[in-house]
């Protein structure tokens, strides 16, 4: 006759995890470099709030421009903060559109092949969209912004048109090109991943394809063109020398068809090698407000993709 199991006997047999050697280190070395990711970022933050005291307590007639820290840098975050949403704003519902087509309406070959073409377009060296958006572009936009000029130049953006085309509306398309193939990428493999489960459940229902896209596909894929919707805006706040190559020096003012506007990461670019003193700390002022800027975009992206977090495969 066996023994009854008692609670002692129950916990001997009882199977417990094994920790082994292997989960051991990769747990720690996991936590070791989130650990070492908000190390950096601190140190960075760090560096940039020291390195710009001297020019936050500066006397505002020895900052540039002659009006304080704050008159000098609020035309380069308008100009940055600007640049970038008009390239968003453009280069989204392409993007979106373009992944669409890619995962749910193109032929598997032809898809491939539009797909590895939008991949290459973002191993483009930024260098070479700022010579083309000088040399090729810009001057192809003189028209448009003339005739903008004529029939819009009482609103502030559109008047003054430059005969250049070096603007800040063109360098703002040519970003738009530039994080075109980021947002592209990551909304196409967002809508690969819907569940196929919910796609044959609404043309079952008697639903069209566009009507299965809007209703199953973008829901679910939402968080995803957010997502990646937010690194080509962070690749549009950061950019360097593709805007600093295609605007034009002159008087800021609210004109984006226009000469004179420029972004932070231009500003740096162009007068940190050179730079001393108080223009150095200047400079690194200027990248504090931009590292401050980043953060809260990713932050608020963050906070969108949460409140859409409750959509999944699974309901």
């Amino acid at each position: 006759m066996n023994a009854p199991v008692t609670p002692t006997r129950r916990a001997r047999g009882s199977t417990q995890a094994v920790r082994r050697p292997g989960d051991l280190f990769f747990s720690g070395a996991s936590l070791g470099a989130a650990i070492l990711i908000l190390l950096i970022l601190a140190g960075v933050a760090l560096f940039l709030v020291v390195e710009a005291l001297p020019a936050l307590r500066a006397p505002a007639e020895e900052i540039t421009g002659g009006e304080g820290f704050s008159g000098y840098v609020w035309p380069l975050v308008f100009g940055t903060v600007v640049a970038s949403l008009i390239a968003m704003i453009l280069a989204t519902p392409v993007a979106v559109g373009i992944a669409l087509f890619v995962s749910h309406y193109a032929p598997r070959r032809l898809g491939k092949s539009i797909g590895f073409v939008i991949d290459l377009l973002a191993a483009v060296p930024s260098v070479v969209f700022g010579m083309w958006g000088m040399a090729v572009f810009a001057p192809r936009m003189v028209p448009l912004y003339e005739w903008l000029e004529e029939y819009a130049g009482f609103i502030p953006f559109f008047s003054d048109a430059s005969t250049t085309g070096r603007t800040l509306m063109t360098a703002s398309i040519v970003l738009a090109v530039m994080i075109l193939p980021i947002i592209t990428a990551v909304s196409r493999e967002v809508f690969l991943q819907t569940p196929r489960l919910h796609e044959e459940a609404a043309l079952a229902l008697g639903a069209t394809q566009w009507e299965m896209i809007r209703t199953a596909v973008l829901p679910f894929g939402m968080p995803g063109v957010i997502g990646g919707t937010m690194l080509g805006l962070g690749r549009a706040l950061g950019e360097t020398m593709a805007v600093a190559i295609i605007l034009a020096p002159g008087v800021f003012g609210l004109n984006l068809i226009g000469n004179g506007n420029s972004t932070i990461p231009a500003e740096i670019a162009l007068n940190f090698p050179e730079a001393a003193g108080l223009r150095l700390s200047e400079l690194i002022a200027a990248g504090l407000v931009l590292f401050v800027i980043t953060l809260a975009v990713n932050l608020f992206a963050r906070w969108i993709v949460d409140r859409r977090a409750e959509f999944s495969g699974a309901n």
